[in-house]
């Protein structure tokens, strides 16, 4: 299953499993998009994500860690 910038569940998902130590909340944009486009299963283009996104991406993966 190829994941894409909008499958923010499944993102924050695998994000958990390799960073379980990571807190979501302190995570930096920056680092968050290149470990999102380091996923195993992501495919898409690295340009159409945007802060919003991310937001999202981060906000899905606070909510898995609870």
């Amino acid at each position: 299953m190829a994941l894409k910038w909008t499958d923010t569940i499944d993102i924050a998902i695998e994000l958990e499993e390799l960073y379980p130590d990571v807190d979501p909340l302190r995570i930096n944009f920056v680092d968050l998009r290149k470990w999102v486009l380091e996923l195993d299963h992501f495919d898409d283009e690295p340009d159409h994500c945007g802060e919003k996104i991310l937001e999202a991406i981060q906000m899905a993966w606070i909510e898995e860690r609870q």
